[in-house]
């Protein structure tokens, strides 16, 4: 079977979804009809590694290469026990996979897995997962149990092992290619050697006339060097391209000519022009200097180029197809269940189809980010019956009504009108994103996009402190982020924010306030997940363009010839920042599983550091200072709930009697009944009916106060009457 192109994602990024660059590619080829084959070779080593006969493998070598008296308590344990691995290993991996799920009940006895070091956590764990269900904690044993397994390759086989990345050492930060090219002329790994038989087999079935290889992440860079190398050996007549995320940030000024003794190509940013170049280029064998290219690394006359030399523009999002993820072994991958942070546990966790509601950043300030690359700076929404129409293909051709949109930001707009379409269609699906805590997230957009399916939400707090985020340009204080994650966990969807310390010139002051923001935060019941990380200067945003205006000074401005992006940086305050990272990552921890909120402080540091100047009630207080009282007169009015029940009745008093209506409503929990006079109550009956979410008119604030003010006087005296009121929180909602 000869197929034009064969896209990989080299070992190893999740193990519950695939990375979906390959099925975005693919997507687009289809539309030009050009065929191509995709594997996520990672789950696939993962697979034959973690096998019965895998393990057999694996034992078997260890105990002919390793002096077993020099391996550690640990790994000599694991040994013992292999037959009890061996035998368990396949069910473990069928019930990971979903295939077994009684299976649960016996991983939660006591007698079935064997355990190592990595079950001494369970006794710290079982107060932090709570009453957990069955399957949960089942998966999260299995996941105890496999991390024993890689404990014992990491000591014993191949100390750069890791189920989420591979010698990603040698990737992070590799201004020089010396140590990744020294690494490439060593024999072949354990894990090498399981990579390249999988390849094998695959090239030599598919026999493309391209092979693209994406690289997202450093752990994943020396196993793409590993494919690209063995491919360039034994099948020299096929081209090689690397692309993703990787180079697109970390190779823009790439000058090393050895890189191109394993690959022909390498693309940045968006992939879909460059890679149809690559394969017009290939077919019609032209000259080189003839041949065109889009932003496209090469070798010319001994020197890396770089060549931009084509006049068509990119792709619009709307015309590059729909993700493929034909090829992939979608049935096959594991989920796991390795911390307990509620929102890692979503990477791990379930199958996620991934999308994207819009290219680039719409907010495209933030000073930390690489705002200056394309893959932020060009924004591009994609409109909302496209993404709705993508979620329902892809939903058919997986199985899986699960998606999680990788969006740099979603933008709140767009996220409101996918979530009517998505409840307009009355589709069931799950999903979640990343976005900015800016305040178009009301309380009724949340319960919108709550009503649509989104269960979880991630987003930059960054520095809990406005010096900070104004410095950030971030757009954002602490108490909109208060009021945004509130309306949101009202709302029933979870959030998740990431945190950071060390940005320049950040005092210890502004580090210890910033945790108690976020102590509050999480004691207010508002913020249900969190992850602290230290701030990282790179070289294409405003903070690594421009440091003499944030106060740092760069430690060299040498260029190396391979990756270029974090550069080293000191900070004018000289505090030494990572000392915090313990004491942050502690509290944050605990306040995860809601308790220590009492706690001072100083309790989680082991050195001296000033109390917090934030009052201890500033996020209560912000809380309490929403005004409901301001709605625009362009905001959309949009009913949720289904036609009333309408009956009339006569009600008296005092001698006087007047016509009334009672409208009952079904919701899916119980019932509601509302009632008020006669024409008002037929008035309102008739104009949920028109704001009903099944229609495709959306009618503004204005319009239903204009059309009550031709019957009826005072229309805010009505629409802040108790009636109402019981309908905004049944689904009256004001967009």
């Amino acid at each position: 079977m000869k197929t034009e192109l064969f896209l990989i994602t080299p070992p190893f990024t999740q193990l519950n979804t695939p990375y979906p660059a390959t099925a975005y590619i693919k997507g687009f080829l289809n539309t030009k009809n050009i065929s191509a084959t995709q594997a996520d070779l990672g789950i696939e080593v993962i697979l034959v590694l973690f096998s019965k006969s895998g393990l057999q493998n694996l034992f078997n070598h260890v105990e002919q290469i390793i002096n077993l008296s020099a391996i550690s308590a640990n790994s000599k344990r694991i040994l013992a026990l292999k037959d009890e691995y061996l035998k368990t290993i396949d069910a473990v991996i069928d019930f990971l996979q979903g295939k077994n799920p009684t299976l649960a009940l016996q991983i939660c006895g006591d007698d079935f897995l064997p355990q190592a070091s990595r079950f001494s956590q369970l006794e710290e764990l079982d107060w932090a997962f709570g009453a957990m269900g069955t399957q949960d904690k089942a998966k999260h044993l299995a996941t105890l149990y496999l991390e024993d397994i890689s404990d014992f390759i990491v000591e014993c086989v191949d100390e750069n092992f890791g189920f989420s990345r591979y010698a990603e050492r040698l990737g992070r930060s590799a201004n020089s290619f010396d140590e990744l090219y020294c690494a490439l002329q060593k024999e072949l790994t354990y894990i090498d050697e399981i990579l390249i038989d999988i390849l094998k087999e695959r090239i030599e079935t598919i026999q493309p006339k391209l092979f693209l290889i994406s690289v997202p992440f450093p752990g994943n860079l020396y196993s793409a060097f590993r494919a690209a190398q063995w491919v360039k050996k034994y099948h020299p007549e096929i081209r090689i391209s690397m692309g993703g995320g990787f180079p697109n940030t970390e190779l823009r000024s790439l000058s090393d000519q050895r890189v191109f003794e394993f690959f022909d190509y390498i693309t940045l940013d968006d992939g879909e022009l460059p890679v149809e170049l690559l394969i017009q280029n290939i077919n019609q064998s032209a000259p080189v200097e003839m041949q065109l290219f889009k932003r496209t690394f090469l070798l010319e006359n001994g020197k890396v180029v770089y060549r931009n030399d084509t006049l068509r523009q990119d792709y619009k999002q709307a015309d590059v197809g729909t993700p493929d993820y034909s090829d992939l072994k979608l049935d096959q991958y594991i989920s796991v269940i390795e911390i307990v942070n509620p929102m890692h546990r979503m990477w791990s966790d379930g199958r996620w189809n991934k999308l994207t509601m819009a290219h680039g950043c719409y907010w495209g300030k933030c000073t930390f980010c690489d705002i200056s690359l394309d893959y932020i700076k060009v924004y591009e929404p994609v409109a909302a019956k496209l993404v709705v129409d993508r979620i329902e293909e892809l939903a058919e051709k997986t199985g899986q009504n699960g998606f999680h949109f990788v969006d740099e930001a979603a933008p709140p707009a767009l996220m409101r009108e996918v979530a009517l379409e998505i409840i307009r269609r009355k589709l069931a699906v799950t999903w979640w994103t990343n976005i900015r805590f800016e305040k178009s997230f009301t309380q009724d957009l949340c319960v919108l996009l709550k009503a649509s399916g989104c269960i979880a939400v991630s987003g930059g707090l960054e520095v809990a402190s406005d010096r900070l985020l104004k410095l950030i340009d971030k757009g954002v204080t602490v108490e909109q982020v208060a009021k945004v994650t509130r309306n949101f966990t009202e709302a029933g969807i979870m959030v998740h924010a990431y945190l950071m310390y060390g940005y320049p010139t950040q005092t210890i002051q502004e580090t210890v306030d910033s945790l108690e923001m976020v102590r509050q935060l999480f004691e207010m019941g508002i913020l249900q997940s969190g992850f602290w990380h230290q701030f990282a200067m790179t070289a294409h945003s405003p903070v690594g363009m421009y440091p003499e205006k944030f106060g740092v000074v760069k430690e060299t401005e040498t260029i190396g010839t391979f990756a270029n992006n974090d550069i080293n940086y000191i900070d004018k305050t000289g505090i030494d920042h990572n000392k915090f990272s313990y004491g942050l990552k502690k509290s944050l921890f605990n306040f995860m599983h809601g308790i220590c909120f009492d706690y001072e402080l100083q309790d989680w540091f082991d050195f001296k550091i000033p109390r917090t100047k934030i009052p201890a009630d500033f996020i209560e207080k912000a809380l309490n200072e929403d005004n409901h009282f301001n709605i625009k007169s362009t905001a959309k009015i949009v009913w949720l709930g289904g036609k009333p029940e309408v009956e009339s009745f006569t009600k008296s008093k005092k001698g006087n009697s007047w016509e009334m209506v009672s409208l009952t409503f079904q919701n899916k929990k119980d019932s509601l009944t509302i009632q008020t006079n006669q024409d008002e109550g037929m008035w309102l009956s008739a104009v949920l009916e028109k704001v009903s979410i099944s229609n495709d008119k959306v009618y503004t604030f204005q319009e239903i106060k204009t059309d009550f003010e031709t019957n009826f006087q005072d229309f805010e005296l009505f629409w802040y009457s108790k009636p109402v009121n019981v309908l905004r929180d049944a689904g009256l909602l004001v967009l």
